[in-house]
């Protein structure tokens, strides 16, 4: 049994919260009509894995450049998951109950993820910080 601590990207409470935001993501996907499990439901499930996905990725490659960028392709697919969240509620497919926790945990990631981009962008243009 070789013990391992976390992978950096682990620590980041973004990274936490968007494994999170995948959990409840397809909790809201399962209850979509069988005809669109291989439409919607699978765009939904792949915008909301690509947002932990991509954080990781951005932290292993190490170099501040990367993970600003890959945190930016990650609030991208924040922002098309919302707009998937809001059109499964459009079309009548769940209530307004079903998708505003979703939604809340879709800002809290998005508040996460600009810090991180703050973060990394005062450290491209400040190096010593």
């Amino acid at each position: 049994n070789s013990k391992r601590g976390p992978h950096p990207h682990e620590r980041l409470d973004a990274w936490k919260e968007a494994i999170q935001l995948v959990k409840g993501t397809y909790a809201l996907t399962e209850k979509l009509p069988a005809d669109q499990r291989f439409g919607l439901s699978s765009q939904v499930q792949r915008a909301a894995v690509s947002v932990p996905a991509n954080i990781a990725e951005g932290s292993a490659r190490g170099g501040t450049v990367e993970m600003r960028r890959y945190c930016a392709i990650a609030r991208g697919s924040l922002a098309e998951l919302d707009t998937l969240v809001i059109l499964i509620h459009e079309l009548g497919y769940a209530k307004s109950a079903e998708v505003l926790p979703l939604r809340e945990e879709i800002d809290r990631v998005n508040m996460l993820l600009n810090g991180l981009i703050r973060y990394h962008d005062r450290k491209i243009t400040d190096p010593d910080r």
